[in-house]
Parts: C-alpha cells; structure tokens; sequence
C-alpha cells in the first residue's frame, strides 16, 4: 500500500522540484499556520512570488483580495486554502501594502464561521469554508504583528507595531492606543485588560472595553 504524505511533506517535494524558486518556497513551508475545525483545516502560508494579474504564477488561487491602495507591489502576500476531507474547498490570497507581516502563531484566529487574520497593517475576516472577504479595517499604521479574540468583552485585538487596537466582530474600529514607542518587547491579553510592553521597556496596561491606558512600569 502507497505511504500518504502529509500535506507539508507535499509542499517539500514540490519545492525539491522547483530549484529557481525552492529557497522562498522552502520558506513559506517553514512559516505555514494550520487551523482547524470539526470539518476543515485552514493552511496559512507567506506566498512572496506572487504576481498580481500574471499567468504564470506557481500557485493560483480562486480569490485574490487586494487590502489597501493597489498603486505599489504589495510588501505582504498571504494564502490562504481551506481543505476537506483532502480536497481544496476553497483557496484565496491576501495582498496588502504598508510595514509587511509573516506568518506565525498569531497571525489568525477561527472564531465561530470567520477566520480572522493579519495582514501587513490591516485585520480582516474571512467566511469559512468559501473564504468570502467579509470585512477588512486598518489597524496599525505601520503593521499588525497579532490578532486575539477578548472572549469576555467579544471583541478582537490587534498587537501592532504602533498601534493597539479593539476591533467589534462587525469590523467596526472600538478604539485605539499608541505609546511612546513601538510595542515590540512584549504582549498579552488577559480578560480585562491588555499589556503592551514598547521598545523602552515600559509596560501600557489598556482596559477592556473602554481603551483607556496607563503606564504601569517604566
């Protein structure tokens, strides 16, 4: 009986095929997110060589969104494919300009039928399992390095470079907080709060709901 391949084992036989291109797709494989419902597993991956509008694009997909202005090359480029029961359901690409963002842990999040995702500085949401773009907000004004769901106060939370921002489950913006610096030295959401540690080393607690902030060590 034929040994099954995972679906990153199949990835990297695709790259081994590919040596012009198999260094960028050797990292999209690296940097792949997976989530998972009952029914469906969502894969997540960087997809750089991308080309809007070309023919002779790797990896097509069944919709392309475009975020943002489309007069620059966008500087992040996210797939995304939805599988069942180990076939495509439905596969889209995120494209959007501004301060780029990876793939990682926090990138997205399910939440009841929506998948909801970073992508350079923008939030959006994503029916599942047809990936309709169902909303899309600016919440950084650089980049979004993370997306949480406030279980509590039933609210998203960006963790951007800049910018902490509540966005509502509708994709309206709740409010937004910046500090004296960027917001790269530490994160967490707890249930009625969030920490946001800055470059210096100064740590922001932010409440849920209202968005007001304090400094609570410097």
């Amino acid at each position: 009986m034929p040994r099954l391949l995972s679906v990153r084992q199949c990835l990297e036989v695709v790259v081994e095929q590919m040596p012009l291109t198999s260094v960028l797709y050797r990292q999209c494989v690296e940097s792949m997110l997976r989530l998972q419902t009952s029914s469906y597993d969502i894969l997540i991956e960087n997809d750089p060589i991308y080309t809007p509008g070309s023919t002779d694009n790797l990896r097509t997909y069944g919709h392309q969104y475009w975020l943002g202005e489309q007069d620059y090359r966008p500087s992040s480029q996210h797939s995304l494919r939805v599988m069942g029961s180990n076939t495509e359901v439905a596969s889209c690409i995120l494209l959007a300009t501004g301060g780029p963002s990876g793939v990682h842990e926090h990138s997205a999040l399910l939440h009841e039928l929506s998948c909801i995702i970073a992508v350079g500085p923008f939030m959006c949401s994503l029916e599942i399992p047809h990936l309709h773009l169902q909303w899309y907000r600016q919440v950084d004004r650089a980049t979004c390095f993370g997306v949480y769901y406030a279980k509590k106060h039933n609210c998203y939370i960006s963790h951007g470079e800049l910018e902490i921002t509540c966005v509502s489950c509708t994709g309206e913006l709740n409010w937004s907080v910046s500090g004296k610096d960027i917001f790269t030295n530490g994160f967490c959401l707890h249930d009625d709060y969030v920490e946001a540690v800055d470059w210096n080393n100064e740590v922001y607690r932010i409440a849920l709901p209202s968005g007001e902030s304090w400094l609570v060590a410097a």
